[in-house]
């Protein structure tokens, strides 16, 4: 990222999830300056770190229909061999399954991995074991959804609950046409994002990288 992305991202509008957290700090700051001042300092510090964790930046996905791009920023924790989630019905064959771990520094907008209709959608309860270990793909919360490309192949996106997270946010209905690079969702909070590819897609990234959501490639469809 050059310092004029760095930039737009750090200083991007927050996104509409984050404004109850935003206006409640803006409330205690002003009752710590009327009332009480040891508010003021708590109300303020959480004002500015919920602006911080909800920006929501614009993103630019690669213009070729068929790259497949991250669901989301943070860091690859696992790329390995899954059978996707068995409420999705896509199947026990195992494909190809990319994790990424958002820690409470990354931007928490989810994005579309490519061009697609929605297929299904499907919420689990669950646990809420630190997002980046590879049980929390099967144990913690999470809601994930099937999506159908173009030319007929199937792949999944998974939004997983992390040790602090608490709350999945999905736009997304069955029956949607989304676009590669837009949001769909949120979680808020330390979370995981699980991609599994469509069968016989290879995954190009490794684990370590550092993924910006709607924007780093992370297989070809070709």
């Amino acid at each position: 990222m050059t310092l004029a992305q760095t930039l737009r991202t750090v200083f991007a509008p927050p996104h509409r999830a984050g404004w109850p957290f935003i206006a409640g700090g803006i409330i205690v700051a002003l009752i710590g300056l009327v009332l009480t001042r040891w508010l003021f300092w708590p109300g303020a510090v959480f004002t500015l770190f919920s602006l911080y964790f909800f920006r929501d930046p614009e993103r630019t996905p690669p213009g070729r229909a068929d790259a497949m791009v991250s669901p989301a920023d943070g860091r690859v924790v696992s790329v390995m061999l899954a059978v996707p989630p068995e409420e999705l019905g896509l199947g026990p064959a195992p494909r190809w399954r990319i994790a990424t771990f958002l820690s409470v520094l990354n931007v928490h907008v989810n994005r579309v991995p490519a061009t697609a209709e929605v297929t299904a959608i499907a919420y689990r309860k669950g646990a809420f074991v630190n997002a980046s270990l590879d049980k929390a793909s099967d144990l913690n919360e999470r809601n994930a959804l099937a999506m159908r490309l173009p030319d007929g192949r199937n792949f999944a996106v998974v939004q997983i609950a992390g040790l602090i997270a608490r709350r999945i946010l999905c736009d997304a209905k069955v029956g949607n046409t989304v676009f590669t690079g837009a949001r769909f969702g949120i979680i808020r909070f330390g979370s995981r994002t699980d991609l599994y590819l469509p069968e016989g897609v290879m995954p190009l990234v490794v684990v370590g990288q550092t993924m910006v959501g709607g924007e780093t490639v992370m297989a070809n469809l070709t």
